[in-house]
């Protein structure tokens, strides 16, 4: 520090306290240690450090002289405050509190008295001077006690966690809690201190740098503190910002902060916040605005390049500017120009801080419609840079712009210009590869659509014809107004346009003008007759035969209207006027005053018709605009739609909360999206779920009404509507959201009371809205069976009446409903309570025995789906079911043979005709064979369903309660009885749970042996149908119609569940039917049959497994989307072997059919959970595909394989298929494959050992590399791996294996050239593929061979003959190296011996003759 003035330090000048050798020095010590050596220069000199135990003494020393001296005491006594700064760390905690607090005392007591001593008028030089070094000492012990604090508390926050030392830890806790106290009065002080008038002890100059610097230093000590940003600091906060707005003001302190701060800024995150308050507060309580500015060009000055390293300090700039922004927009308006080339800088922080600024600024000051024309063009500005970086490089930037956008438009600040735009990108962005900008991007579509100006209801529909109805009325006032706009050229435009050439002919009067021109224009009598002569001429355009004829006027009509005008300068100008007047008619006369009402009546009319113009055009825009905008939004539901099956949460969620918005908003499409969710509610994310529920929750179950009842309506409509043609698939969806909902009680009575209403025709509806109706309670009685068992009585008279027997599907719906009486046939643990069931002769079942007998002779397309579940719902609740069934049978049968007869009575009678004539059972309608067959189909079904779940149950049931009873009657005595070795033996069986299997096995082979010899049995009622069904089935030409073939096939399928010797005997019958049948109908029943039959007889139905796979290629998408759902479930289930077959499930997925392309990707993602599955399956995959013989175009091979490897995460997989598909090349003939084989190279994610793999490979495929495709696929995959990044050594090892790609393909190309040279013939092209073409076209006659259908033989034969005889391959067959030698490592990315593949599909090759 500088000396006080008059010197301070020379002998002259000194206090007589002050030896010559003590005087403060002119600047503040780096270091405390440079007050121990002199510096040269006078200043002070510390002459002894006191030791620790000294200083209690010293201090009170200290203090007593203050008492009384007051603050000069500090003058003999400094050494000893240096000491205890010397000493800090060593002397104990209540020396240093006391220091503190003495020394606090003392700047109090000595800014208290200057005041005082200041303003006195006898203040001496030396009084003065000691005054000032004084104060110089008390504020150098003060701030060094404050940083030695900090410092103290800082430490003590890292070493909190250190065990060592117990006491220690709680002296660091009482010392920390202390100056935790003390730090906001000390900061007040030094306050009170600045704001005193303290030039006067610098003579009236400015005040020291040094002393300022050394006092605001302590103020950015405390704020460096990490824990100042809490909310119990923030008094301390505060009071350091009065403290620096004091240095800020008084002591010109802006430039020095404006450096410190930034420079904390950069290196202490936690202050962004502080400064940014701090600095709101000094521009808006204390004025230093400019304060503002200065910081922001300091933080715009920084280099683009300093800051792309230094992310910690990019990180606080832009929170700086970021909350500084939020709180004074308006002044960072003004200095915002000075940052906004760091937008194009590489700190993506600083970006999205720069446009985070610019929002607020448009949300707070840049908003409305009253903006000058310069603030409107800044506003639009900054959304245009605001919209190009919605495409900016970096994805944080980009799903930061559509946050900021989001609030934007939920504050109302984006002008309706921009709308369409910035809907535009967002709806671009929802195809972004990044997870967090597609998020945003759904967000701020869904904030558009609560704050449109448009309308509450945007439907494309609803608003194209009012767009179209206006703009035709647009158009049409457009047309009206050319028609009328002729005049719209008033006289003043007419006369402003002819005035020259007027001008030019009154300027030749003055002219010599020859004699008979004169004599022609003579003036008449009157003033009305002259004005009508000059007016035609003007109007004939001769102008100088007016202007002549006015002059005349002039001089014969002198002081006359209109010739007694205004006097000009000269003649000419006076005939210029008096035409001008007579022309545009603004002369007063009796001739000239209606003229002008008429032109003024024109002008209001046409201001009118102007401003309805404008109001139509307005009305044409806002239409225009709201259609547009609801366009956009319907092209973005089919976008977002797509993304509810993504692997990522948040966006599922925010896709299902954006559908609920767009609901409410009227979009017809959006009922697509929240059906679109629901299947979402099986989903294992219990995020998802709760999300997908909340969403039905939010349109559903809180209606809009007065009262309950009106809401119960309107929760009945809606979810009414949903079930419209809805598929089984929505409807069982949609089932489990409404049973958790009554689960928890949040469906209130009177819904179900409404609901009952409707069934019941007491509420009026529609047949569609009862039959929802009681779809509904079925849903509801999932969960609260009591909700149907308590109406049954009403269910069975009025669903199942006479009169409604021809309702159908009302009927099945309320078959439907008492189905959920049925218990679980598979009883708890620890439960044997017997299964509820009606008694035979119950009411239920005489309606539905009537009901389906009835229907029965009747044609009616919904009969057989109700007669189904009738039947199932028989089995289900009867007593006794199989007597109900069969004497439905029977009386079914009755009337087929009355219906028989009867064409047999008219089959005699000669006068029917001769058509009629033909086989017995032709002569039936078909709609009867149709029914007859369908029955007998599913009593025999449901007959095999009920002996194996519901029987076997029973059995099992019944068994425990013997076996409990048993153990009850059984008392001790007998046990006492019984042997020590029988009884061990017996509780070993009973542990090893061999008592229990044993009658499980016993009950099983009961079941087993039933169906096998009882229900085909010819004393069975089945056994009489039989011979029918076969009959149809082997006879297609004799019974062609389509349904009845159809409904025979599937009867057919459950004959054959019954019994397996059934089932082997017609499996041929069955198979050849899926193969050659022309009907899609039959080909999709038998597939479904082939499944069931599957999993009851994987034995019998293994061998036929390729005709099931061979459907999979079928010519019809649905029998193929069945092929699929049957194999993937097969497939899954593990009762299909996979083999080599599974290549047709991924030809699915190029299937031009979308829901097909689904099914096959939902196979492989489920298929990817089990294991290494995919992994394993991979290569024989690649061996089909990549066949020639397969005619799979490029672009699909492409397409199948980025799907399949995207299942590929493994290391040791990617390895391993590396080497093998290396392998592969040595084997491979066709340039096709070299391709397909490099291709599947670069969807690998190549790690350091890949390359390794790679590099030891590089043999098998250095000879295809002249191959163009092949050599691009292998750049592909080294520059793939250098953008990953990697170790220098594998850098290296990339850079050479790089360098031998290009030298192997160079060195190909010289030898082919030098082949073609030596030769003189052309090296040979590659075999030539066959035409590419869908395998899945070929004709249905010629997909199998009659010799195909022969019935396999057993395994065991098969594998015997195959050994005795195997003839040579006529192909070679290719099989991976790395397969035969696996190494250790690899064994668990193997499939089991049992589940591998046996047979090995070869890759065909052409042949040298086809070669030729």
């Amino acid at each position: 520090m500088k000396p006080g003035p008059g010197g301070g330090c020379s002998q002259g000048g000194r206090p007589p306290s002050l030896p010559p050798s003590r005087c403060w020095r002119s600047h503040s010590p780096a270091v405390p240690t440079d007050l121990r050596r002199d510096d040269g220069r006078g200043g002070y000199v510390v002459q002894k450090v006191l030791s620790a135990r000294e200083l209690p003494p010293a201090l009170t020393a200290f203090r007593t002289a203050f008492r009384t001296r007051g603050a000069l005491a500090v003058l003999q006594h400094f050494d000893s405050l240096y000491s205890l700064l010397h000493h800090f760390q060593a002397v104990e905690t209540a020396v240093r509190e006391d220091g503190l607090e003495l020394m606090m005392h003392v700047v109090s007591h000595h800014s208290k008295e200057l005041p005082a001593i200041l303003g006195g008028s006898g203040l001496s030089q030396a009084d003065r001077a000691a005054h000032l070094n004084a104060l110089k000492m008390n504020c150098y012990v003060l701030t060094g006690l404050v940083d030695a604090f900090e410092l103290e508390t800082s430490s003590s926050a890292l070493l909190e966690v250190d065990p060592s030392g117990k006491n220690k830890k709680n002296r660091t806790k009482i010392s920390g809690s202390f100056w935790e106290e003390e730090r906001e009065p000390l900061l007040r002080l030094l306050t009170q201190l600045l704001q005193l008038d303290l030039r006067q002890l610098w003579g009236g100059l400015v005040v020291e740098e040094d002393f300022v610097s050394l006092v605001t230093g302590s103020c950015y000590r405390i704020l460096e503190n990490p824990s100042i940003g809490l909310q119990k600091y923030r008094a301390t906060r505060e009071a350091a910002t009065h403290l620096l707005a004091a240095a800020l003001i008084h002591y010109d302190h802006m430039f020095s902060a404006t450096l410190k701060i930034t420079q904390m800024l950069q290196h202490f995150e936690h202050v962004a916040p502080v400064f940014a308050q701090a600095v709101s507060l000094w521009a808006t309580e204390y004025g230093l605005k400019s304060l503002v500015g200065e910081l922001l060009r300091e933080i715009g000055q920084k280099h683009q390049q300093d800051l792309a390293r230094d992310a910690s300090g990019v990180k606080g700039y832009a929170v700086f500017i970021t909350e500084l922004a939020e709180q004074i927009p308006a002044l960072v308006l003004s200095h915002i120009s000075v940052l906004l080339h760091h937008l194009d800088g590489e700190s993506y922080m600083m970006r999205n801080a720069i446009l985070a600024a610019m929002a607020e600024v448009l949300v707070q000051v840049l908003n409305g419609d009253q903006l000058e024309e310069a603030a409107r063009g800044t506003r639009d500005q900054f959304l245009s840079m605001l919209q190009a970086h919605v495409c900016d490089v970096h994805s944080f930037v980009r799903s930061r712009v559509l946050q900021l956008f989001t609030r934007i438009v939920q504050c109302k600040a984006l002008p309706l210009t921009q709308f369409q735009s910035v809907v535009s990108l967002a709806v671009g962005r929802l195809k972004d590869k990044s997870v967090i900008v597609v998020k945003n991007a759904i967000q701020v579509l869904a904030a558009f659509l609560s704050n449109n100006p448009f309308s509450c209801k945007l439907s494309c529909t609803d608003l194209a014809e009012p767009l179209k109805k206006e703009v035709q009325k647009l158009q049409e006032m457009r047309a009206h107004g050319r028609s009328t706009a002729a005049p719209a050229i008033g006289p003043e435009e007419e006369w402003e346009a002819m005035l020259p050439e007027v001008r030019a002919a009154t300027q030749q009067l003055f002219q010599p003008l020859q004699e008979e021109e004169e004599e022609e224009l003579e003036v008449d009598e009157t003033v009305e007759s002259t004005l009508e002569k000059i007016t035609g001429l003007l109007r004939k355009l001769n102008y100088r035969s007016a202007a002549h004829l006015t002059q005349k006027a002039l001089c014969r009509f002198q002081g006359k209207e209109p010739f007694s005008g205004p006097a000009e300068e000269n003649e000419e100008a006076t005939i210029l006027g008096v035409l001008k007047r007579l022309y545009t008619g603004s002369y007063p006369g009796e001739n000239s005053e209606d003229p002008p009402c008429d032109n003024a009546e024109e002008v209001v009319l046409d201001e009118q018709w102007q401003t309805e113009l404008v109001k139509q055009k307005m009305l044409v825009q806002y239409l225009q605009d709201a259609y547009n905008f609801s366009a956009k939004i319907t092209e973005a539901l089919s976008l977002i739609s797509k993304m509810m099956y993504e692997n990522c949460v948040s966006v599922v969620q925010e896709a299902i909360e954006f559908f609920v918005t767009v609901s409410k908003f009227g979009v017809p499409q959006a009922l697509l999206g929240v059906r679109r969710m629901l299947p979402l509610i099986w989903s294992k994310d219990s995020t998802i779920k709760e999300a997908v529920l909340n969403a039905y929750r939010q349109l559903y179950l809180n209606p809009s009404g007065d009262s309950e009842r009106a809401r119960a309506q309107g929760l009945v409509h809606s979810l009414s509507l949903i079930m419209v043609d809805a598929s089984l698939g929505t409807i069982q969806c949609l089932e489990e959201i409404i049973s958790e909902f009554v689960e928890k009680d949040e469906i209130k009575p009177a819904v179900i009371q409404l609901l009952w209403e409707r069934f019941t025709e007491k509420s009026q509806c529609s047949s569609l809205e009862r039959r929802a109706a009681v779809m509904l309670l079925g849903m509801m009685a999932r969960r609260k069976p009591e909700i149907i068992g308590s109406n049954l009585d009403i269910l069975v008279t009025v669903g199942l009446s006479e009169k409604l027997c021809e309702d159908y599907r009302l009927a099945q719906e309320v078959c439907n409903a008492i189905s959920r009486l049925a218990c679980n046939p598979k009883p708890a643990l620890g439960k044997n309570n017997a299964p509820f069931r009606l008694p035979q002769n119950h009411m239920l079942f005489d309606c539905l025995s009537e009901t389906v007998s009835k229907g029965f002779g009747q044609p009616s397309a919904h009969w057989i789906p109700f007669m189904e579940v009738a039947v199932t719902l028989i089995y289900q609740l009867a007593e006794g079911a199989e007597e109900i069934c069969a004497h439905i049978l029977q009386v079914c049968s009755q009337q087929a043979l009355d219906k028989l007869k009867e064409a047999d009575r008219q089959k005699a009678d000669p006068g029917v005709s001769p058509s009629r004539v033909s086989d017995g059972a032709s002569s039936l309608p078909t709609f009867l064979l149709v029914h007859l067959v369908s029955l007998v189909g599913q009593v025999a079904l449901q007959q095999v369903a009920y002996l194996e779940v519901s029987v076997s149950a029973e059995l099992r049931r019944r068994r425990i309660l013997r076996e409990e009873k048993t153990k009850k009657r059984s008392g001790s005595s007998v046990k006492k009885q019984r042997p020590q070795s029988t009884e061990k033996e017996t509780t070993m069986e009973e542990e090893l749970g061999l008592v229990g299997a044993s009658a499980d096995d016993t009950e099983a082979e009961l079941i087993r042996s039933i169906c096998e010899t009882e229900l085909l049995d010819g004393k069975h009622l089945f056994s009489a149908f039989v011979p029918l069904v076969l009959k149809i089935c082997n006879s297609p030409g004799l019974y062609n119609d389509s349904v009845l073939s159809a409904a025979a096939a599937l009867t057919l399928g459950k004959f054959c569940m019954i019994s397996s010797e059934f089932c082997d005997s017609h499996l041929r019958l069955l198979f050849t039917m899926m193969e050659k049948s022309s009907l899609p109908a039959v080909r999709s029943n038998l597939v479904i049959a082939a499944g069931d039959l599957a999993i009851r007889f994987p034995n019998l139905v293994e061998p036929w497994a390729s005709h099931l796979y061979a459907r999979l290629r079928d010519p019809c998408p649905s029998v193929r989307q069945t092929a699929g759902l049957v194999m993937t479930h097969l497939i899954l289930k593990d009762m299909v072997k996979v083999k080599g077959q599974v290549s047709e499930m991924a030809t699915l997925l190029i299937d031009p059919e979308e829901a097909i392309v689904g099914v096959a990707q939902n196979f492989f993602s489920e298929l990817s959970n089990k294991g290494n599955a995919i992994y394993n399956l991979l290569p024989d995959i690649i061996s089909r595909l990549s066949d020639p013989n397969c005619s799979i175009e490029e672009e699909s091979f492409h397409t199948i394989m980025r799907h399949l490897f995207s299942y590929i995460t493994k290391d040791r997989q990617t390895e391993s298929l590396v080497e093998k598909l290396c392998q592969r090349f040595r084997t491979a003939r066709t340039e096709r494959q070299y391709q397909d084989l490099s291709y599947c190279l670069t969807l690998l994610p190549l790690s350091d050992r890949g390359l390794h793999k790679l590099q030891d490979n590089f043999d098998c495929f250095a000879d295809k590399l002249q191959d163009q495709a092949v050599y691009g696929h292998f750049q592909t995959v080294l520059a793939r791996f250098r953008r990953a990044g990697g170790k220098p050594e594998t850098k290296a090892l990339a850079e050479e294996l790089e360098q031998k790609l290009s030298a192997c393909r160079n060195r190909g190309l010289d030898s082919a050239e030098l082949c073609q040279e030596g030769s003189g013939t052309p090296v040979p092209e590659p075999a030539g593929q066959k035409p590419t073409g869908s395998s899945r076209c070929r004709p249905l006659s010629t997909a199998n061979r009659d010799e195909d259908f022969v019935t396999p033989q057993p395994r065991s034969l098969r594998n015997q003959k195959r050994a005795k005889k195997r003839p040579p391959p006529k192909k070679a067959i290719i099989a991976f190296s790395s397969d035969e030698n696996s190494s250790e490592d690899e064994l668990s990315a193997e499939l089991r011996e049992e589940e591998t593949p046996t047979k090995t599909t070869p890759i065909t090759r052409s042949s040298a003759r086809r070669l030729r």
